[in-house]
């Protein structure tokens, strides 16, 4: 892929935000539902100036919403229910009250093969993708004025990778459009490769392999962030514990996301700070957060790991003013609340923490007065 066709990458899609005026934000919490508690989307209030978040509610009852996303208007929110058949899991598009908080279910589409594990926005908010982890394809969806969403493509992922028991098959788990909407990335964990797709209302979803962007083999990459310059991209490898620097189409740097190897460690996601200086990864098993600092030249040096009470941070999440990291623990039954440096992009644990069974994903909402 040419280096102008990658840049394109949209910062709004990586979690790269300008400070937030907000003094709180709702913030909604996928989970897996289960005989232990967890019913679907939850909500919780965060003070942006204590750290502290309110109890959490019960925002939607869905069957493990475990990805949710906002539309840039912050009208409503979409979530995708991992599982499904060969006609794939639920993708729902909700109504949300930013004053309230609450969430209204709108109406809801099939993903099109099994495993829907990620849901993403395009910029102007015309367009919606889904990446389906158990079938190995991408879904595209058409966004209504009124919210509801509408499947006008789908594309089956096809080959395999280097290691038989992970990659024996298309595993897509990531999508992002770029800043003009008019292209769409996948992650593909089982080909090693970000599959690349021209998108539109009208055209729907045109498969480009002539452009898709290798990772390293057996690397199995998973979520991807981008600069806010769009001069690089950031892809943690989920099966060798890494984090690969991407720019001009290929991979120019790849470090470990561990201090030492660490036996069944994986990584989950990865995010860049609002200002820009550092990228974050969350290993599960290891249970931390590695920390990268970014160079003049957009490659990255480690910087330490953030630690404390984690167990398997499959998601976490940077408050839009920068100043705080919540970090779900997927086996600890709870998000916590740590202040970060903004010099180093370290973090100290507050002990600000509330109990939610299995919450997998953490994604903010400018409360409206």
């Amino acid at each position: 892929m040419s280096l102008s066709r990658f840049a394109l990458v949209s910062a709004a899609l990586v979690a790269v935000a300008s400070a937030s005026s907000a003094d709180e934000h709702w913030v909604y919490l996928g989970t897996y539902t289960g005989k232990d508690g967890s019913k679907g989307i939850y909500r919780s209030k965060f003070d942006d100036k204590t750290g502290k978040l309110s109890e959490p509610e019960l925002a939607a009852e869905m069957g493990s919403p475990s990805f949710v996303t906002i539309h840039p208007n912050k009208k409503f929110l979409f979530a995708v229910g991992e599982g499904g058949g060969k006609d794939g899991g639920p993708v729902v598009a909700f109504a949300l009250d930013a004053k309230t908080g609450k969430l209204t279910k709108l109406n809801e589409s099939k993903s099109g093969g099994p495993g829907p594990c990620h849901i993403v926005v395009s910029p102007k908010g015309d367009l919606a993708a889904v990446a389906n982890y158990g079938g190995g394809s991408t879904a595209l969806y058409k966004i209504g004025q009124d919210g509801k969403i509408d499947r006008i493509g789908f594309v089956q992922h096809k080959g395999m990778g280097k290691y038989p028991n992970r990659q024996k098959g298309p595993h897509a788990h990531c999508c992002v459009f770029n800043a003009k909407g008019d292209h769409l990335y996948t992650v593909d964990l089982g080909l090693d490769k970000i599959k690349v797709f021209h998108v539109g209302v009208d055209k729907g979803l045109e498969e480009d392999e002539e452009e898709d962007v290798e990772t390293p083999p057996g690397s199995g990459p998973r979520h991807i962030a981008r600069a806010a310059d769009g001069k690089a991209s950031y892809v943690c490898g989920e099966l060798d514990s890494t984090v690969n620097v991407i720019m001009g189409g290929k991979v120019v740097q790849t470090l470990s996301t561990l201090p030492k190897p660490t036996k069944g460690n994986s990584t989950a996601e990865c995010i860049i700070s609002p200002n820009g200086k550092f990228v974050y990864v969350s290993n599960r098993g290891h249970n931390s957060i590695a920390i990268f600092k970014v160079g003049e030249d957009r490659k990255l040096t480690a910087a330490g790991h953030i630690t404390g009470d984690i167990k398997i941070p499959r998601n976490f999440n940077i408050d839009p003013s920068g100043k705080w990291m919540l970090i779900a623990s997927q086996d600890g039954g709870k998000v916590g609340v740590w202040e970060l440096d903004p010099e180093t992009g370290k973090g100290k644990e507050t002990g600000n923490t509330i109990k939610i069974s299995r919450c997998v994903c953490v994604k903010f909402v400018p409360v409206a007065k």
